[in-house]
């Protein structure tokens, strides 16, 4: 029989990027009782501090792992990468902070979620962030987060950098800052050489607050209701069960593992729910559908000198293109430079290259249960290349990508191609390539989609359709992707969640 907790005011599920934001925000408020509960453990390794080894992390245990489900388009099973433990995926990612261009968020009003377009994030994108020498129109001047462009760069980047400005890109003097397209040095969770996590620049004093219990090495398995209306979280501890009551539970386990928790609670695809034995509660069709993540490829060539090591993230430099294929004013492809793509080639150590995204991806896809069981893995499938003209997209960026490489400013560095090599040969070529090499940038949003409809989760206050007491602030509820990586929207989106919150 579960054990029975002291009761809360709030119940954050997940102390990753949105949880730690949320449950800081909340307890700067002495009155308000908060309970933070995390699935991995309460400390971060020697590793996730050091930067130039963030890939290592995403094999280790503070990754969830898992692979998704093969991909229909291409016949693959991408790598997920997911944060367990207290930071979440800001504790195991690349540190590159940057919100998408404001052009990306325009349709979101129109999918539903009204005043969540850039100029109405943009106070709670400036409220997480300090962003020494920017535009203070534009940029947080006094945020938890400290971020910025490397001091120097790389000399590799900074070689790319040149050589995309001769090939006729536009340089950007901010490229993290939403309002331009081009080339630059984009800025960093780095401070003083090492990373900076949503936990180390929210919670540093969390642990000492009283009104603040974080719970660790704890799994939630489901929330629970009195009728349509939340009463709390069942959650276990090793082999034991533990039942703790709240006014309000936000979840903030992110768009794999908040759409799991809904579901496995009894909110999602009715059909699916009965399928796996689970009482329906609220029939809503959209948890777990909407899925979207950055499909990505790479260029990398040998380098013809040596490559110095790195301290720090293995990609200084991004840009942002809208090309000939972008059916929006966004742009539709990220370059970011590296000089050594985090190791994809590890039996050629002494290379450099680029990796190519699509920003504006078409496809759709799914999160669904395996099971019944809280602790087994949820079924991914972002559908990549589900539609064709995501396709398209990444072999027009490889082709940038190529002009770029082979530019003047590359050439005391440039040496054999190696890959996609001899597939630049043609267009179908570079398809077959794309096809067998995509994987995930490991942006998945969309799972639990802001809007009005019967396909959106919650509401424009991020609460559930049909649900007192619950609401999701995480990546989940973004209607579409941002055109950068998404950790910057993500914490802009947890500081409108915790203002929302305390405003009531």
């Amino acid at each position: 029989m579960p054990q029975q907790s002291d009761s809360y005011d709030y119940i954050v599920v997940g102390a990753g990027t949105a949880g730690s934001v949320v449950a800081a925000r909340l307890t700067e408020d002495p009155g308000v009782r908060v309970l933070l509960i995390e699935a991995g453990a309460p400390n971060t390794t020697s590793t996730s501090d050091f930067p130039p080894a963030w890939p290592a992390l995403l094999q280790s245990a503070q990754n969830w792992g898992g692979e998704m489900t093969v991909q229909a388009a291409t016949g693959t099973s991408p790598h997920i990468g997911r944060g367990k433990g207290i930071g979440g995926s800001s504790a195991i990612n690349a540190m590159v902070f940057a919100r998408g261009h404001r052009e990306s968020y325009a349709d979101w009003p129109e999918r539903g979620a009204k005043g969540w377009a850039f100029d109405d994030l943009l106070p709670f994108f400036k409220r997480s962030e300090t962003a020494v020498g920017r535009d203070a129109t534009l940029r947080g001047q006094d945020g938890p987060l400290v971020v910025g462009p490397a001091s120097i760069l790389h000399e590799i980047p900074a070689a790319m950098l040149r050589a995309a400005v001769e090939c006729g890109h536009p340089s950007a003097d901010d490229i993290s800052g939403g309002n331009e397209i081009g080339f630059g040095a984009v800025d960093l969770n780095i401070v003083n050489g090492r990373r900076q996590s949503a936990a180390n620049a929210y919670l540093t004093d969390g642990p000492g607050r009283p009104n603040l219990r974080l719970e660790s090495n704890a799994l939630v398995h489901r929330v629970t209701f009195d009728g349509d209306r939340v009463t709390g979280v069942e959650y276990g501890i090793g082999p034991s069960t533990v039942t703790a009551n709240a006014r309000e539970v936000i979840l903030c386990a992110g768009a794999i593992g908040t759409p799991q928790l809904l579901m496995l609670s009894g909110i999602g695809p009715a059909q699916h729910l009965r399928d796996h034995g689970i009482a329906v509660l609220h029939d809503r069709p959209g948890v777990g559908s909407n899925l979207q993540d950055h499909p990505m490829t790479a260029a990398i060539w040998a380098s013809a000198r040596m490559v110095s090591p790195s301290t720090r993230n293995h990609g200084e430099v991004i840009g942002l293109i809208r090309s000939e294929l972008a059916q929006s004013d966004a742009p539709d492809i990220q370059l970011m430079f590296a000089e050594n793509l985090a190791g994809a080639q590890p039996e050629v150590p002494n290379v450099f290259g680029l990796s190519v995204s699509g920003m504006q991806p078409h496809s759709r896809g799914t999160v669904r249960l395996a099971d019944a069981n809280p602790a087994s893995l949820p079924l991914v499938d972002p559908n990549f290349l589900g539609d064709e003209r995501d396709l398209e997209v990444l072999v027009r960026g490889l082709r940038i990508g190529h002009q770029i490489g082979s530019a003047s400013a590359l050439d005391e560095w440039r040496g054999p191609e190696i890959i996609p090599g001899p597939a630049f040969s043609s267009d179908d070529a570079l398809r077959a390539y794309v096809r067998a090499s995509v994987g995930s940038h490991y942006h998945p949003i969309g799972t639990c989609a802001i809007g009005d409809t019967v396909d959106s989760v919650v509401g424009t206050d991020l609460t559930v359709h049909g649900i007192d007491g619950l609401r999701v602030v995480d990546a989940s509820v973004m209607p579409s992707l941002p055109s950068n990586n998404t950790v910057a929207t993500v914490y802009a989106i947890a500081e409108r969640g915790a203002h929302l919150l305390r405003q009531q």
